[in-house]
């Protein structure tokens, strides 16, 4: 099966490299996405053209695909299910949880210069980045990719009923899937409320378990192609 992967704000595509290996051995094609102005050097992307890339990627792919988001691209793997509901296998959301429609995709943090910048490890908690060393958080940090405005304050757009028909996974890294099923049951995941088929998987990581735990990660992507 293909897998579609996107990572979230800041990375560009090699963040699922080692991901990537590890889907190939699992027998998977991986198809890790290079998201508009993020790893393209276009600084004047919008959401609407993450979207339309990733759209593609589904309509490229070789039968129906997996499609992964993680973090804040939990929303563009969403997208891509309202915009293909009948050519999506399965999302699934790694650490992350869809934007609802009509709410700004990203919009996080302060803008700078038309771009997001990376603000730095204060705002993230604990459990986000307990397994992240001193040298992965200056290497990330390093890399990390401002993102275009026109991206974190795109509006989200959802218009099709029947992606609540796509099978989803909620992949939990630094929270666990009990508290993902109290955060649903008490609303704070308006978008998922409504879809008909919702399951769990526990990741013992903190928000980024492509960068550390990837075989861990590919194990369990490659176990929802089942």
């Amino acid at each position: 099966m293909d897998i579609l992967l996107i990572g979230g704000l800041w990375l560009d595509a090699t963040v699922w490299d080692d991901v990537a290996r590890h889907l190939e051995e699992h027998g998977h094609r991986a198809v890790p996405i290079t998201l508009p102005g993020q790893g393209d050097g276009d600084t004047t992307a919008t959401l609407a053209d993450q979207v339309a890339t990733v759209v593609a990627a589904v309509d490229a792919a070789e039968g129906k695909p997996l499609v992964v988001g993680h973090s804040a691209a939990s929303s563009l793997a969403w997208l891509a299910a309202d915009a293909r509901p009948e050519k999506v296998a399965a999302v699934a959301l790694v650490g992350g949880m869809p934007t609802p429609d009509g709410e700004r995709y990203a919009d996080f943090f302060p803008i700078a210069d038309g771009l997001m910048p990376f603000p730095g490890w204060e705002p993230f908690d604990d459990s986000d980045i307990a397994d992240l060393d001193t040298a992965a958080r200056e290497a990330f940090a390093e890399r990390a990719i401002p993102v275009p405005e026109g991206v974190a304050r795109g509006t989200v757009s959802l218009t099709d009923e029947r992606r609540y028909d796509v099978p989803v996974v909620m992949v939990c890294p630094e929270y666990t899937p009990a508290q993902a099923q109290e955060w649903l049951e008490a609303g704070h995941i308006p978008e998922l409320s409504g879809a008909k088929q919702l399951t769990y998987a526990d990741i013992d990581s903190g928000h980024w378990p492509m960068l550390t735990a990837p075989a861990e990660l590919a194990r369990i992507l490659a176990g929802l192609t089942q």
